[in-house]
C-alpha cells in the first residue's frame, strides 16, 4: 500500500531575510508573467473552442499551471525554507486521453491556476511595500554621506520649495540616520512577516488537502493493483 506523506514544514519558524527579500521581489515579475499567460491562453482557448483550435491552447494552459505550480513549490522551499508536498493525482500508465482527463479533473490543477492568477495582485502589493520601506530606511541611513552631493549641498524635506526640515551638515543628518536604522529594523520585520504570510498562503493553495490526500491514496492503490495484475 502506498501512503501519501502528511504536509510538512522544514527549517526555520521565520524565513531567512535574504530569501524572503528575493522571494517578495520576484513575485511581481513572475505574477505578471503568470497573469499574462493565463489570460492569453484562457481567453484564446475558450474563444476558439468551437473550432477545436482552443483545445490545444487550453491543454497548454493546464500544462503551464501544473509546471508553474511545481516551480513555485520549489521556489518556496529554496527561498523561504518551507516544504510543500506535491498534490497531484498519479497519471495512468498508458492512454493519452485518460492521462489528460486525469490532469483536467485533478483539483490540484485548478488550485495551482488560482494561485498563479492571484500572484500578480499579491506580488504588486508586496513589491510596493517592500521597496518603499527599504528605500526609506536606506535613504535615511545614508543621508550623512550623500546630502553634500545634492543641489547646494542641502537636503530639504519634503521639497526645496517647501522646506520643513533641512540637512546641511553631518551633525544635522545623524538624527535622520538613526531614524533610518529604526526603519531598517521595521523593514526586516516587514519583509520576514510578508514572506511568512505568503508562504502560508502558497501552502494553503499548493499543498494537497485532506480530501486530495485520500484521492491520491486511492489512486496509488488502484495503480498498484493494476501493476500486480499485469
Amino acid at each position: 500500500m502506498v501512503t501519501v506523506p502528511a504536509g510538512r514544514r522544514f527549517g526555520r519558524r521565520t524565513p531567512p531575510l535574504g530569501g524572503a527579500l528575493a522571494y517578495l521581489l520576484l513575485n511581481l515579475p513572475l505574477g505578471i508573467l503568470s497573469f499574462t499567460l493565463i489570460v492569453t491562453l484562457g481567453s484564446a482557448g475558450l474563444g476558439t473552442l468551437v473550432v477545436w483550435l482552443g483545445v490545444p491552447l487550453l491543454g497548454l494552459l493546464v500544462l503551464f499551471a501544473r509546471t508553474a505550480g511545481r516551480v513555485e513549490r520549489g521556489r518556496v522551499f529554496a527561498l523561504l525554507d518551507v516544504y510543500v508536498d506535491d498534490p497531484y493525482l498519479p497519471l495512468p500508465p498508458s492512454g493519452q486521453k485518460q492521462r489528460w482527463l486525469t490532469r483536467v479533473k485533478d483539483p490540484a490543477t485548478w488550485r495551482d491556476l488560482s494561485y498563479l492568477f492571484l500572484l500578480f495582485p499579491l506580488g504588486l502589493v508586496e513589491f510596493v511595500l517592500v521597496v518603499t520601506v527599504w528605500a526609506v530606511s536606506l535613504g535615511l541611513v545614508a543621508l550623512p554621506i550623500y546630502y553634500r552631493f545634492l543641489p547646494d549641498g542641502v537636503y530639504a524635506f519634503p521639497s526645496y520649495d517647501v522646506q520643513w526640515f533641512v540637512v546641511d551638515s553631518t551633525v544635522a543628518a545623524l538624527p535622520w540616520a538613526a531614524l533610518g536604522v529604526l526603519f531598517a529594523a521595521i523593514a526586516v520585520a516587514l519583509t520576514k512577516g510578508l514572506a511568512a504570510l505568503h508562504a502560508a498562503f502558497a501552502a494553503g493553495f499548493l499543498r494537497p488537502t485532506v480530501a486530495q490526500r485520500r484521492r491520491m491514496e486511492r489512486s496509488w492503490n488502484e495503480l498498484d493493483r493494476i501493476t500486480v495484475a499485469g
